[in-house]
């Protein structure tokens, strides 16, 4: 079964580890190492990150390797975009809103 990239990001554990792999590439035990949950849960995380398509394991030798698919994140980024327009209208508000009280203040 294919997971939604948002279903993936809900969890703070699976954010965490996509910060992790958006540095390098590392084994499942280091990513492990990482954090104060048992290993059989931090590989529950990257199976679920591996279902839909964030992150992707490469077998180097005995070692198997995960790598961010950072494209498999543009869905995120799209969605977020769209409120971007807002936020920065709703900041320029408010910014030009201090500098009135800031003139008036100076008057």
């Amino acid at each position: 079964m294919r997971r939604d990239v948002f279903q993936a990001i809900a969890d703070p554990v699976r954010r965490d580890i996509i910060g992790l792999l958006a540095h390098k590439s590392m084994t499942v035990n280091t990513v492990a190492d990482n954090f104060d949950i048992s290993r059989p849960a931090v590989s529950k995380h990257i199976r679920i990150l591996t279902e839909c398509g964030i992150v992707q394991i490469n077998q180097k030798g005995r070692e198997r390797f995960c790598e961010i698919q950072p494209k498999e994140l543009a869905p995120v980024s799209d969605w977020i975009d769209q409120y971007r327009q807002l936020w920065e209208d709703k900041l320029d508000s408010f910014e030009n809103y201090l500098m009135q009280l800031k003139k008036k203040k100076n008057e």
